[in-house]
């Protein structure tokens, strides 16, 4: 591969990653402009979609590439087993042990999928098909590989996005969340369910954390008990770079989490790609606080 080549499949590797970092980015920074604290459990709620895919997978007994009918039928049923019950877990964790436990809670998680799983990397089935598709689509011989996975990463959480961003502007729960996190105390007085507006907000929080790990799962084909913890703190830094309570900052703290860990494995050493997205949170947060798309921070009366 030449120089250009190298780059550009860099590129489309810290896309998909940013994508599924996007995706867990929002949950953190939805619930955050609701209840302005950070649930540290997500990455593992994200962890357990993969788990919890798997089991799905497994129930209806899916062990191999799925086919097209499959991929129609039982791919999309899932994708919505999944966000149900990671979407439940999240509601649990927030009624039940998100306040007395806080960050105990992501140790819980990480307990419970270790004693379901075992501390082995467990292999995840190749339910969706793998297709190089410059060279078996269009015969173009290439050094760059865009596989039918990466496909799948990108149409499935743009939808996901844009569903979301509907959800917030357009629908009266998103109008609740949106009054809630500017001042809760009026939202209350003017009617809103606040409780309730915050158990939709883990909900859908919980949703994309178990839709991101069915993606990673059908992308990487294995899961570890241990890996919610690291796509957590990135997915995190992500929100934190794009302004957290950001929902488009969360998706562009996202990509751009992405694009720099696959450059940084690729030009200088996986080693450093923590130290690296570290360093550039904290260029972004000395020079721009509040993050790239985040609003500044105004003193209530």
């Amino acid at each position: 591969m030449n120089w250009w080549e190298v780059l550009v499949q860099q590129t489309i590797n810290g896309l998909t990653r940013g994508a599924v970092f996007a995706l867990i980015a929002m949950g953190y920074t939805m619930v955050y402009g609701i209840i302005e604290l950070i649930n540290f459990a997500h990455g593992d709620v994200f962890m357990l979609g993969l788990f919890i895919s798997l089991f799905w997978f497994t129930m209806l007994g899916v062990t191999k590439t799925l086919s097209i009918a499959g991929l129609v039928t039982l791919l999309p049923l899932v994708f919505v087993l999944t966000m149900l019950t990671t979407a439940a877990l999240n509601v649990a964790i927030d009624r039940v042990a998100y306040r007395p436990l806080r960050r105990s809670l992501s140790f819980m998680l990480e307990n419970v999928a270790l004693l379901w799983k075992g501390p082995a990397p467990i292999a995840y089935p190749d339910v969706f098909p793998s297709v190089d598709i410059l060279r078996e689509w269009f015969g173009v011989d290439s050094a760059i590989f865009v596989t039918t996975k990466d496909v799948l990463v990108i149409a499935a959480t743009i939808p996901l996005m844009i569903a979301l961003h509907y959800f917030v502007t357009r629908t009266r729960w998103g109008k609740a969340m949106r009054a809630t996190a500017q001042d809760r105390e009026t939202a209350q007085a003017m009617g809103i369910d606040v409780e309730r507006t915050i158990l939709v907000t883990f909900f859908v929080g919980g949703a994309l954390a178990g839709a991101a790990g069915l993606i990673q799962g059908m992308y990487y084909n294995i899961g570890m008990w241990w890996m919610g913890y690291q796509a957590g703190l990135r997915a995190f830094t992500a929100a934190v770079l794009g302004g957290i309570g950001s929902m488009g900052g969360a998706a562009l703290g996202g990509l751009v989490i992405g694009f720099l860990s696959a450059w940084s494995d690729q030009y200088i050493s996986a080693r450093w790609t923590n130290a690296i997205v570290f360093s550039i949170l904290i260029l972004v947060l000395v020079f721009r606080p509040h993050g790239l798309l985040g609003e500044r921070a105004v003193d209530k009366a």
